[in-house]
């Protein structure tokens, strides 16, 4: 559309929109109404063409609104909603217009629509009721059949087969057109043109009772010519039918079976046959669509709405083609006559009109002859004997049938060149047409042509409970009264037609023609002699041959010499007359035949363009001189523009393509961390899963073998038991058989085996004194090292607690030195400004100054010696300073010597202890050896008789079992050589087995074992492990060594809080249970208090020995107590000190991670101060609290890792009591340094941030946080001070005993004179009671009482072993099962009792 807007009529390809525009154009330019006629016969696109013509008149029209709805949207929404209810499918085409339509667009002074209004002509009511195969109903039966399944169920209607209405023909869908789609869109054109949703009910109610209508059949009644619906469908659709018309069913059947005869004197019922009684249903249904249709119309005329200043409209028709079909009724005879109709005022308009144009402006010419069509006008329209007033004259007699309608005709044209009679028919005629001869048949001309309603149907249905059914058929006086006053429908339709071609006729048209192609309905199929037949019908033919017989091309003179003097200049020069230029110029271009008239000159067809192909000639040989010149001066100064321009581009784009690689590559690195940490995440997940998965299936595997191992464990020990008794009697009888014979020969053999072995054992005892001496000489060096060690550490004590004394000397001596300088220098001040005023103020009357010259000089000899002590205190601070850091890096040097010393007495120790075990090895050895020797056995059948069972097993503590000491006790008896061998072979394996259980044990507990009834399996599994060796009982063993080992290295990774919670759990749990089952031997010397540091307990244990060092130790009863020895003690001390030091570990990571954000969380973020809010509550809503959210997060990370690791209870407390102390004394400090803190809005951050803190204390439970909130006392009274208002109202009293009791008066007094309000500017305290605080200051600092006003934190272990026994139960171990992993070897057996 933008492409035809403006452009000149013909410039662009053949459009409606051409036409459109240019009538628009004329419209707007002169101020006259326009009209476009669109002819075409049925199925050339003459809707379609309409629908485009008023697309571009509301598109050139604007946007004129009119209750909320644009008018020029409402006209274009009307076309769908009439094509619905006057649009059907006939021979020739899908969507034909059933009746004839003339849109008037009514415009403003400015061109905008203003109104419309559409008038109709002639509806086909008889479609209603008659469809012709392959022909369809209107399309709104259809589509209301095919509408949404609650539409269809209301008005009970189904598949169109099953209408009367609708099965008459074959044809119920068409090719590429949805009807449910289309009932929708229907639905939203409604709404656009202004029908109510209830209003739109109505309609298809109404529609829809239309077909039950036509499904009424009828039969004889029990009357004589009377009738009655036939069976129960007929019932149906006839209760249906008065229930959608909102009216009585037996009125309803009583309008369409009977009828009412009203005369003079009395009223008459009469009965109508069965066939009378469809026809009166025919008639109520097609008067009733009728009504239904013009109804819409007009509503959507009011709508709409009329613009009554409007001056101009454009008139858009678009009305039936020329129809000529293989029967012809009445419908045919009115749409051809309309046809004739608008022939004639083509032929006005452009015939007779070219004629006239002629004659005004006098040039020769002579008459064309066109066809005119006025005769047949008179034959159909004219009065009083023309067709229409004989067949009006017919209807008005009740006894004229067609028959005699046809006669009449025949009698009254029958020697009329137009009109003839068919041989073969008694009542058709024909009619000789602009466009070709058409039969009509006059079976139905009467009825079709009545116009009126059958009074029956009138009160019926104006009494309608519905008032839009009523509202179709309002009482009228006329039908009241029985008016006889005549009225067809085809006097009607030609007072229409009249109106029309007047209203047609004071507007300037223009024409469509519309051409159909071809009769199939296909694209791209063009039928020649289809098309010419067309043309020639439409006078299209005819005016080709008028314009070329003619003077088709005309100009004015001026608009001639304008165009086509460039063709000859010379003719132009020195002429004014316009009429002679014209005649110099067509003959200097040597033109024929035109003629000149008064104001115009008329060219013949063809010479137009001529003349235009010689200007385009010189106007482009002019054009290319002038292209040649300015493309030379175009394209230098483009050249030139183009270079500063690319230069610019170069630079911009290489800037925004460094930029984009820059983005790019930030992306890139953005979306790896972020695939990196969500891959890590998938991973870790789908480990944790198949994790917990795989212990599950593994508890559940392990416990089937456990249960089949001990079965057969079961089953193996009671089958040994038998044949251990079984052996038992047959080695005793042997025994008894062979005691005899063996005595009488050992005796003789013991001799010579006894003197070859003496030999052997004098060998032998010379090593082992070797082995006595080496242990001797390393005890002494153990001995000497841990003395050393002592006496080095208390060394270096004594050397700190000496420089923690001078330095305290030192400091208070500088100090002292520091106010003396202070003291003097203000003197000093003083003196001069006491100088000063009273040089001032003495007159100068004389020139002489009078100086006091000993005063001055006894100054400078005190400043000078003040001077001096200043440069002395300054020297000794320095000197004390080099003191200082050689003291700390010479401790630092002996405390490394101190930790290598015991690092290397660790090694001595566990050297010495397997030199220990070599030795008693080799003693055993010995003692065997000996035993040995004693004996001789006389036979050498003795190694061939079978073993007696060993049930003897050797402990990981070193000593033998009962029955294998009564064994040794024996040495007298022959056959106790055979037991002697087998404890020979099981003491020299006995050290190697002992070293693969520990190793075993330790293996098993570095790996992550798990808890069970939520305590660690590794704690119970070892000392489960350690109480079936009896290694508290051995006096000596390596194993706690080992264990103690084990932990250090476990713990190396002290960042890992996770780690960390796991062995604080496992060693908390393993003293617990040690604390409960150990009990001391009984010491026969007290010991000295043992020291705390894990260091100093390892070293004490290691200087004394096991025999005279034995600690006493209150007896414990619980889970199995043993009598400990001095290892196990020793252990003990070392377990609790690792526990300390795994807790100190844990609150140090955690205040270290807590260190950053509280640096950050003293001081609220710039941002936030103009906006803080006057609640800490919702300050700690905004975004400033991410810095204590993360302390929070801390906190909470710490918490689930303590709980999923078991750690007791106690523990956390005491962690989370110590950190909040840590808080307390970092923010309060903080507050009393940076004077930047002491503000209102500073005080409300804080406060938020500790309101966050308790809220995180009260989720943690009194069970985890303990008393952590009371820890925040000093900093949330500071806070509280902060956020009071008035503090000038506030006394000292109230200050000291209700808002910060516990505050000191130097640290109130810091507050106070640092505080200042960057949000209210109030005042701080009072002047009075800033005196008062510096009074009580004074005096503190005359009683000798500190002066610092910050807090110090407390780093201390705060609890003990005694504690951690009253927190934990040991009934909580009774269920705790030992490692899945050491009962699977046969050397741990004992878990599984």
């Amino acid at each position: 559309m933008e492409q035809y807007k403006g452009a000149d009529f013909g410039e662009l390809s053949p459009h409606p929109f051409a036409v459109a525009d240019a009538a628009y154009r004329v419209m707007i330019n002169e101020g006259i109404s326009q009209s476009i006629l669109v002819s075409g016969e049925s199925g050339a696109g003459k809707t379609e063409s309409t629908k485009l013509l008023m697309r571009y008149l509301a598109y050139m029209g604007g946007r004129a609104v009119s209750e909320g709805r644009t008018v020029e949207q409402q006209v274009l929404e009307s076309n769908p909603v009439l094509e619905a209810f006057g649009n059907a499918k006939t021979v020739r085409n899908n969507n034909s217009s059933r009746f004839g339509k003339f849109v008037e667009i009514q415009f403003d002074k400015r061109g905008r629509i203003s109104g419309a209004a559409i008038r109709t002509y002639l509806l086909e009511r008889s479609r209603v009721c008659q469809v012709s195969d392959p022909e369809r109903n209107y399309h709104c039966f259809y589509m209301l059949c095919a509408g949404p399944s609650e539409d269809v169920q209301r008005y009970k209607l189904g598949n169109p087969r099953t209408f009367h209405y609708l099965n008459q023909s074959n044809c119920y869908a068409l090719d590429g057109v949805d009807d449910s789609k289309e009932y929708l869109a229907t639905r939203r054109a409604m709404d656009i043109v202004g029908i109510s949703s209830a209003e739109q009910d109505a309609i298809f109610r109404v529609v829809a009772a239309i077909l039950h209508l036509g499904n009424i059949e009828f039969k004889k009644g029990k009357e004589i010519d009377s009738s009655e619906p036939k069976d129960e469908k007929s019932w149906f659709h006839l209760r249906t039918a008065a229930e959608l018309f909102m009216c009585d069913a037996k009125a309803l059947e009583d309008s369409l079976c009977k009828r009412i005869i009203v005369t003079r004197d009395e009223t008459i019922t009469k009965w109508l046959d069965p066939e009378s009684a469809a026809v009166s249903r025919d008639a109520l249904a097609k008067v009733v669509y009728s009504r239904l249709f013009d109804w819409i119309v007009d509503k959507i005329n009011n709508s709409i709405g009329q613009d009554p200043d409007s001056k101009v409209l454009i008139g858009v028709l678009d009305i039936y083609g020329f129809e000529s079909f293989k029967t012809n009724s009445f419908e045919q005879f009115c749409i051809n006559l309309t046809n004739e109709k608008l022939q004639q005022h083509f032929n006005q308009h452009v015939f007779k009109m070219e004629q006239e144009e002629y004659t005004k402006e006098e040039i020769n010419w002579s008459y064309i002859e066109f066809i005119d069509n006025q005769d047949v006008l008179d034959l159909i329209e004219k009065k009083p004997g023309g067709i229409i007033a004989l067949l009006d004259e017919a209807c008005m007699f009740p006894r004229s049938t067609h028959e005699t309608f046809a006669q009449k005709l025949y009698q009254t044209f029958k020697n009329h060149k137009r009109f003839s009679k068919p041989k073969l028919s008694r009542t058709d005629f024909t009619i000789s047409h602009y466009a070709g001869d058409v039969i009509y048949q006059t079976d139905l001309f009467l009825d079709k042509n009545k116009d009126y309603v059958v009074a029956e149907h009138q009160a019926l249905l104006s009494e309608s409970k519905c008032s839009f059914v009523s509202g179709l058929f309002p009482p009228s006086s006329e039908e009241s009264s029985k008016s006889s006053k005549f009225s067809s429908i085809g006097s009607r339709f030609k007072q229409q037609l009249q109106a029309l071609l007047e209203t047609l006729s004071s507007t300037e048209p223009h024409y469509i023609r519309c051409v159909k192609p071809n009769n199939l309905l296909k694209p791209a199929i063009f039928e020649n002699h289809n098309v010419l037949q067309q043309l020639r019908c439409g006078g299209v033919m005819e005016a080709i041959r008028i314009s070329c017989a003619g003077y088709p091309t005309r100009k004015t003179f001026l608009e001639f010499v304008d165009r086509f003097g460039i063709l000859a200049p010379d003719v132009l020069d020195g002429s004014s007359d316009e009429i002679t230029a014209c005649k110099r110029l067509l003959k200097k271009v040597e033109l024929e035949g035109y003629q000149i008239g008064k104001t115009k000159v008329f060219l013949r067809a063809g010479q137009m363009a001529e003349l235009d192909t010689r200007r385009s000639e010189v106007l482009g040989r002019s054009a290319s001189i002038i292209q040649r010149k300015i493309r030379s001066h175009l394209s230098r100064k483009t050249f030139i523009m183009l270079r500063l321009s690319a230069i610019r581009i170069q630079a911009i784009c290489r800037g925004e393509l460094a930029r984009k690689v820059y983005e790019s590559m930030r992306r890139e690195a953005a979306s790896l961390r972020i695939q990196k940490c969500f891959r890590m995440f998938i991973a870790r997940k789908a480990y944790k899963e198949l994790c917990s998965s795989a212990i599950c299936i593994q508890t559940g595997m392990r416990g089937m073998a456990a249960r089949n191992e001990l079965r057969f464990r079961r089953q193996t020990k009671a089958a040994i038991i038998i044949q251990s008794h079984c052996r038992k009697y047959l080695a005793h009888l042997h025994y008894t058989k062979l005691k005899k014979a063996a005595i009488t020969t050992q005796c003789a053999w013991r001799g010579r085996v006894a003197r070859r072995e003496l030999r052997k054992l004098k060998m032998a005892a010379r090593e082992t004194g070797a082995l006595q001496a080496a242990k001797n000489k390393l005890e002494k060096q153990v001995e000497e090292l841990t003395w050393r060690l002592q006496l080095e550490k208390r060394m270096r004590a004594d050397m700190e607690e000496a420089k923690t004394q001078e330095n305290a000397k030192l400091q208070a001596t500088l100090h002292e030195v520091q106010l003396q300088f202070k003291e003097t220098k203000a003197l000093l001040m003083k003196e001069r400004e006491a100088a000063k005023k009273a040089a001032e103020q003495i007159p100068v009357i004389k020139e002489v100054p009078v100086v006091d010259q000993a005063m001055l000089d006894k100054l400078t000899s005190e400043n000078e010696q003040l001077k001096g002590m200043v440069s002395k205190l300054e020297e000794r601070i320095h000197e004390t300073e080099k003191k200082y850091e050689e003291a700390n890096k010479l401790s630092e040097e002996r405390l490394k010597q101190a930790l290598d010393a015991e690092s290397a007495i660790i090694q001595l120790k566990t050297t010495m202890q397997r030199l220990e075990e070599k030795v008693s090895d080799m003693q055993s050895e010995n003692q065997v050896l000996r035993q040995q020797s004693l004996l001789s056995p006389p036979v050498k059948r003795v190694a061939e008789l079978p073993p007696a069972p060993v049930s003897q097993r050797l402990e990981n503590g070193h000593h033998l079992s009962e029955e294998s000491k009564s064994n040794e006790s024996i040495t007298e008896t022959p056959t106790k050589q055979l037991g002697t061998e087998a404890n020979d072979k099981l003491r020299r394996s006995r050290s190697q087995r002992q070293h693969e259980s520990v190793d075993a044990l330790i293996e098993c507990v570095m790996k992550d074992n798990g808890f069970s009834q939520g305590k660690p399996v590794a704690a119970f599994t070892i000392y489960k492990c350690l109480l079936h060796w009896k290694s508290f009982e051995a006096e000596r063993t390596n194993v706690f060594d080992r264990l103690i080992q084990m932990i250090g290295v476990a713990i190396e990774n002290q960042e890992n809080n996770e780690l960390m919670a796991y062995w604080l759990s496992i060693t908390s749990s393993l003293l617990f249970l040690l604390q409960k089952s150990l009990k001391a031997a009984g010491a026969t010397t007290p010991q000295k208090a043992l020291p705390t540091s894990l260091f100093g307990r390892m070293t004490m244990g290691f200087r004394s020995s096991p025999s005279s060092n034995k600690l006493a130790v209150a007896a414990l009863s619980a889970v199995r107590q043993v009598e400990a020895k001095y290892p196990a003690l020793l252990f003990k001390q070392q377990l609790a000190a690792y526990v300390e030091k795994i807790y100190g570990i844990i609150r140090d990571n955690l205040k270290k991670e807590l260190g950053a954000l509280l640096a950050l969380c003293i001081q609220a973020p710039r941002a936030s101060k103009g906006g803080v809010l006057r609640s800490g509550r919702s300050f700690g809503n905004n975004s400033a609290s991410n810095h204590w959210q993360s302390i929070i997060d801390s906190l909470n990370s710490l918490l689930n890792t303590l709980k999923e690791n078991h750690v007791p209870p106690i523990f956390i407390q005491k962690i989370y009591t110590q950190v909040f102390s840590y808080i307390n004394v970092q923010l309060f400090n903080s507050l009393l340094l940076r004077r930047e803190c002491c503000t209102f809005s500073n005080g409300e951050y804080v406060k938020s941030g500790l309101a966050e803190l308790e809220l995180w204390c009260c989720q943690a439970k009194e069970e985890y946080a303990g008393s952590s909130w009371e820890e925040l006392k000093h900093i949330r009274q500071a806070v509280g001070f902060l956020v009071i208002h008035q503090k000038y109202r506030i006394s000292y009293d109230e200050i000291t005993n209700d808002l910060c009791p516990i505050l000191s008066v130097q640290q109130l007094y810091r507050i106070c004179t640092l505080y200042w309000d960057d949000n209210y500017n109030t005042r701080s305290v009072s002047p009075d009671v800033i005196s008062s605080m510096r009074i009580l200051m004074t005096e503190d600092s005359n009683n000798a009482r500190s002066n610092s006003f910050l807090l110090d934190d407390n780093s201390s272990i705060p609890f003990s072993v005694d504690e951690l026994s009253t927190t934990l139960q040991e009934k909580d171990f009774l269920d705790v099962k030992p490692a899945a992993e050491l009962l699977e070897n046969p050397a741990f057996e004992f878990l599984n009792e």
